[in-house]
């Protein structure tokens, strides 16, 4: 459960810190990398989120492996502004680090999550 709550916090402020990096980037004019980062990264949470309502074991899985698929396609646009926006290495070096988190967590759960299934 605690470990529940540390996750939900982490990806709620990495969400918000995506959320004030797209608006930097829009102001770049860099719409569509943006709308793509924007949807992944605020993703994540909002499936963890869902999460805690879910109907059965089986479901919560779900819900924690869809946010594992945002996490991962987040990190993916995450290195694309890198390596192709002037000026967002600073930043993105750090939302990468951040999503990491979030998937060693994430990968940890859904292995406990599983494991408690076979039982």
């Amino acid at each position: 459960m605690a470990n529940t709550r540390i996750l939900q916090q982490k990806a709620f402020a990495f969400a918000l810190d995506i959320v004030f990096f797209c608006k930097e980037l829009d102001k770049r004019r860099e719409y569509v990398l943006s709308k793509q980062l924007l949807k992944s990264g605020t993703s994540i949470g909002a499936n963890i989120e869902e999460a805690q309502q879910a109907e059965s074991r089986k479901d919560f899985i779900s819900k924690y492996s869809i946010s594992l698929k945002e996490a991962y396609e987040t990190r993916y646009w995450l290195k694309i502004i890198n390596k192709s926006v002037e000026g967002t290495e600073e930043k993105t070096t750090k939302l990468l680090s951040d999503v990491d988190e979030i998937i060693r967590i994430l990968v940890v759960s859904i292995k406990t999550l599983k494991a408690g299934l076979k039982k």
